[in-house]
């Protein structure tokens, strides 16, 4: 039976299940209403050009850096590229499906902002088995997001 995540009943043994056993996961539709609704929102901020940190800003030292649309589309895709990188070992596959499985529950809270697409896409991963390669040492600094920021004028 399907563990179902909705932001809220997330017990251990239940994570415990789903990293370690494979339980199936289902996002309960409440939950998806809630990502939709929250999306809907930001994506009016977006167009009405409301500054929103980390959304069309810089993030730390930067966060008082307006970005323009171009701007924001190299700033989003280098952030993903940042959180790609990583070395040493690969995490075991149960640290990862947990941490999805975590990140799905985090999701259904409606409060992300994220694109419903990747909550759905997180528990299509966890349901086939697909769970990526994770190194176990990440590197994180804003400045290491976007190479060009220094030259922005502040």
């Amino acid at each position: 039976m399907a563990v179902i995540l909705d932001g809220s009943g997330l017990t251990i043994e239940k994570l415990v299940s789903i990293a370690r056993n494979n339980e199936p996961v289902e996002l309960a539709p409440e939950a998806l209403e809630r990502i939709k609704k929250c999306r809907a929102m930001l994506e009016k901020k977006i167009e009405a050009r409301e500054i929103m940190y980390g959304v069309n800003t810089g993030i730390g030292e930067f966060s008082e850096v307006v970005l323009d649309d171009d701007q924001v589309k190299e700033f989003q895709k280098y952030l993903i590229y940042n959180h790609a990188a990583g070395i040493g070992e690969p995490a075991p596959i149960e640290y990862v499906r947990g941490a999805m499985a975590g990140r799905v529950n985090v999701h259904a809270h409606g409060n992300s902002g994220v694109r419903p697409e990747i909550t759905q896409t997180l528990v299509a991963m966890l349901n086939k088995g697909v769970t990526p390669y994770v190194c176990q040492r990440v590197r994180w600094a804003p400045a290491a997001i976007w190479p060009r920021w220094p030259r922005w004028p502040c």
